[in-house]
């Protein structure tokens, strides 16, 4: 397996960054019931209190409240389609990462501010300040340039591993639903 390389990655960085800025089609809707297992589906249903209900966040979240509680914050993942495109090269035999669905749009902080609301389908989602720097996983397999590349210190407001949020409004999401900011006033979870 070849991994994409820096010198790649740093010269499709212009279109990663051109991704539109609000009203992209969510597509690739994932479920993580258990540690490594993808089920891929066409609609999700996402609620306030248990994230995604079946999915292990309410169980195994990599993330804890100081109380002991699954992260609000990180019941949902978002990754850039372009993102993706660009680091998942050999789809037959690496897993996707695992993010709730994948879109084609500006992820970064000046686009998506945290506690930006976003409406899909009938579901609202809130940019948590939880940072996603890409785990061990995705070093093994994207490769080391891709994980040092998101962590470049310049590129952390860029958010190239994609954004976390916490469900606002129950719903169901679908695949082709668009992702939509919604102008409120911003707060931080």
């Amino acid at each position: 397996m070849t991994h994409v390389t820096r010198d790649e990655l740093d010269q499709a960085l212009p279109d990663v960054m051109a991704a539109p800025k609000n009203g992209a089609a969510i597509s690739m809707l994932c479920l993580r019931p258990a540690r490594n297992e993808r089920r891929f589906v066409d609609e999700i249903h996402l609620t306030s209190q248990q994230g995604i209900p079946g999915e292990r966040w309410a169980t195994q979240p990599w993330l804890r409240t100081e109380d002991g509680a699954p992260h609000p914050g990180i019941q949902v993942c978002i990754l850039s389609k372009r993102v993706l495109d660009l680091v998942w090269r050999d789809r037959e035999n690496t897993v996707h990462p695992g993010d709730t669905f994948i879109v084609d749009m500006d992820l970064s902080e000046e686009n998506l501010p945290t506690g930006q609301v976003l409406e899909v389908g009938t579901a609202r989602l809130r940019v948590s300040e939880v940072f996603n720097d890409a785990c061990v996983k995705w070093k093994v397999r994207y490769g080391a340039a891709s994980k040092e590349w998101i962590n470049l210190p310049e590129h952390a407001p860029l958010r190239l591993r994609g954004i976390l949020c916490s469900v606002e409004r129950d719903g169901v999401i679908r695949t082709g639903d668009a992702l939509r900011k919604i102008e409120t006033e911003h707060k931080s979870s």
